[in-house]
């Protein structure tokens, strides 16, 4: 959005030109005074830079490694008002050559109102996480697109398949009508890589929706549109790597913008972190190596790089008015970066939630990343929300192995006792699968029975829930499946699909059966203060059977949840409950409006639950 003046002939074959500047526009009244702008083009750090524009100083012009690039400091009054100035661009003129001027137009723009108090996702919520490439074509026109490196090819599992914006678009009133209140996408932002880039987590530009996706104002309609459904947007940003095609590959603004320069691996091993005998090496090794040779490392220790990162995610957050960030690989950029992108995004907006990728299994690595928690090394974050690794894999190992004294359902409540070590458990994602692993379907070697407990522990239980999209109708691959394979397509999606998943047609009973139940629950799950904002109650498992509350501070709603996973009914004696119950001798089925006694026992149907709303 800006307009470019050009005064004057050259007469080099160089001819210095402002090709680009990032971020491409700003805003007025944002919170940080400090506005740092990329220019980048053909020896652009032979011009001497001016601006005159009242309420915005140029405080320094920087210099880099590469004459192609010059970064400008601005500073913007707390009163500035929206408007365009003009950035002059002049070389002296000598006796080689004529004057050259350009002039460009910077815009900075309105804030929308309630901007900065935009409110984030929360435990209120549930997320629908979606990968574009293979959930519905929207716009066939633009499954392969002049300048990028991959063309369609729907039959190759591990190509681009056409799912694009549009698609969403088209299918926002059937995720508001399932109930999912927050939309995860997958990243969106450009991938022109030669194979894999329906993947998206190999950014090549930034500040540019892929255009086999759709474009920039595309992605502003969908925030739009879902917003008018209730619906939230969450961008999947990826702020420790590039990829390898990434324009600034080719000319880096400083020797040190890529850890390492080439490839050198990561040993993928964030314990060193944390561990107080770790050697150094190993420290630097998994922060500084390269995720895969497809995905450069990038150094945010670099002032220069670090400001970039930042201003665009702040940039997208207002340009798509953004309810949330989901930031990909988490610990492996550099611990005091991370530290100043959170606070800088949450600074901007206080209300904002971010959820941070720490995939491991040790709850205190977790911990140590959230907002809040008190740290023996000092460090400070401003990380509101982590994605609950250690519960999905509680929830797997809990479903699936056999009922012990010490195995089973029991690996579920041990994963949520650990809770004491978290600053707030209740801002934690929790989720059974995503993108990177096999369906929750086909972890349960597909057990319908299995399956429902599943998602009746995800979505009682406390935390923010997120579902992979296609769950709602028991999306399953071989057990053997690669990822390509296991991104399955959304049937229905495609022109000519013979099952809809969306309408429903052509589904087997059992996948209409599944959709019908988790449109009820996470409906039903929307009307919950008790689940979406109250306290969990568990008690200790016993013979396969797992019973907890979820109740207001005010006690004003309880719900009783019970998970039977032995094949038999059971009777329970709720003597034990007495503490959670207070008294209370009815309770109603959730979904099912169905009335249970709650005297001295309540029998539970085998591999079954309940979902009691006691009164």
């Amino acid at each position: 959005m800006a307009t470019t003046l050009l005064v004057g002939i050259e007469a080099r074959a160089t001819i210095p030109t402002v090709e680009a500047l990032e971020p491409p526009f700003w805003w007025a009244g944002m919170k940080d005074p400090n506005l740092q702008i990329m220019v980048r083009g053909e020896s652009v750090s032979e011009f001497d830079v001016s601006l005159d524009c009242p309420g915005i100083r140029l405080v320094e012009t920087h210099r880099v490694d590469s004459p192609n690039y010059l970064f400008l400091d601005l500073d913007l009054a707390p009163d500035l008002a929206p408007t365009s100035c003009l950035l002059s661009f002049e070389r002296e003129l000598s006796l080689q050559s004529s004057a050259r001027l350009q002039m460009i137009s910077y815009w900075f723009h309105e804030r929308r109102e309630g901007s900065a108090a935009r409110k984030g996702f929360s435990s209120a919520d549930v997320i629908y996480l979606v990968m574009p490439d293979r959930f519905a074509n929207g716009d066939p026109s633009n499954d392969s697109v002049d300048g990028m490196l991959e063309v369609a090819d729907r039959a190759n599992p591990d190509g681009r398949h056409g799912g694009d914006l549009q698609g969403v678009i088209d299918h926002l009133d059937y995720i508001a009508d399932m109930g999912y209140t927050q939309i995860w996408l997958n990243p969106i932002l450009e991938n022109n890589e030669p194979e894999f880039s329906y993947h998206g987590y190999s950014t090549t530009d930034y500040y540019r929706v892929d255009p086999r996706f759709g474009d920039n104002a595309l992605y502003r309609r969908l925030s739009g549109e879902a917003r008018v459904r209730d619906l939230g947007i969450i961008m999947d940003l990826i702020p420790n790597h590039s990829g390898v095609s990434h324009w600034w590959m080719d000319d880096p603004p400083t020797g040190d913008w890529i850890n390492h320069g080439t490839f050198v691996p990561t040993n993928h091993i964030r314990e060193p972190l944390h561990d107080p005998h770790a050697a150094e090496i190993d420290r630097a090794t998994f922060v500084d190596g390269w995720f895969v040779p497809s995905m450069p490392d990038l150094n945010q220790r670099n002032p220069f790089l670090a400001n970039y990162l930042i201003q665009n995610a702040i940039w997208w957050i207002e340009t798509a008015d953004l309810s949330g960030i989901r930031v990909d690989t988490w610990s492996y950029a550099d611990k005091g970066f991370l530290s100043d992108w959170t606070r800088r995004v949450m600074t901007e907006y206080p209300d904002f939630n971010v959820v941070g990728e720490e995939w491991n299994n040790n709850p205190g690595i977790i911990a140590y990343w959230q907002r809040g928690k008190a740290r023996d090394d000092g460090y400070e974050s401003h990380l509101p929300s982590l994605m609950d690794f250690p519960l999905q894999i509680a929830l797997g190992s809990s479903l699936s192995a056999d009922e012990t004294w010490n195995t089973g359902i029991v690996a579920f409540y041990r994963a949520l006792v650990a809770d004491f070590l978290y600053a707030d458990p209740s801002n934690l994602l929790v989720f059974a699968d995503n993108h990177d692993m096999h369906r929750i379907y086909r972890q349960l070697d597909g057990d319908d029975e299995l399956f429902r407990l599943a998602m009746v522990l995800v979505l009682t239980t406390r935390g923010i829930p997120q579902i992979l999209y296609g769950t709602e109708i028991l999306m399953d691959h071989p057990p053997d499946a690669s990822h390509g394979v296991m991104r399955v397509d959304f049937p229905g999606g495609w022109p000519g699909d013979e099952v809809n998943g969306f309408t429903g047609e052509g589904l087997s009973k059992d996948a209409a059966a599944a959709q019908d139940f988790m449109r009820r629950l996470l409906n039903w799950r929307k009307t919950s203060k008790a689940v979406t904002e109250g306290r969990l109650i568990h008690y200790a498992p016993a013979d396969g059977i797992y019973v907890y509350f979820r109740q207001t501070e005010d006690l004003s709603e309880r719900i009783m949840v019970a998970i039977n996973k032995n094949a038999d009914d059971a009777v329970v004696d709720l003597n034990r409950f007495a503490e959670s119950l207070y008294g209370a001798n009815l309770g109603f089925d959730v979904l099912t409006g169905q009335p249970h006694g709650l005297g001295q026992s309540l029998t539970i149907p085998g591999r079954a639950f309940l979902i009691l709303d006691v009164q």
